[in-house]
């Protein structure tokens, strides 16, 4: 399984977001300075990452995204879904993790343990910890 740039992205904008918010919101040309994104892409994410509630547009001079709710609260799982990522492993299955085969196959529950414990990883970590992990390396 290999995810795509829509999720590798939006994790890294969603990080630099975070990072850099300080209380105030954040532009996306902002972020696509810092991360090198196309801003174009980023406009894409974000308003998707919207729909998802995992962030909040400011309208007007000093308008920007903030986080709909703290960083410790979003986790990764729900960032990479808001932006319409599959986290199956295998293309066979549908988002729920159910074989798509007419016949059921025989590796279906190797698939499934597999995409489980995928979204249980990314479940388990959270905004906040990868903000944490990326202040530690600016700051050594």
């Amino acid at each position: 399984m290999k995810l795509s740039t829509k999720g590798q992205y939006a994790v890294r904008a969603m990080v630099s977001l975070n990072l850099y918010a300080r209380g105030a919101p954040v532009s996306l040309k902002d972020i696509s300075t810092r991360e090198e994104i196309s801003l174009t892409y980023l406009e894409q994410l974000f308003v998707k990452l919207r729909r998802g509630k995992i962030v909040d547009s400011v309208r007007g001079p000093g308008g920007g995204y903030v986080l709909a709710r703290p960083a410790d609260q979003i986790r990764v799982d729900e960032i990479i879904e808001s932006v319409e990522e599959s986290l199956v492993p295998v293309s066979c299955m549908d988002n729920d993790g159910r074989c798509n085969c007419k016949t059921q196959c025989v590796t279906q529950s190797v698939w499934q343990g597999l995409g489980g414990r995928i979204r249980n990883f990314l479940a388990s970590i959270t905004l906040e910890d990868l903000t944490r992990e990326a202040e530690g390396k600016i700051n050594s």
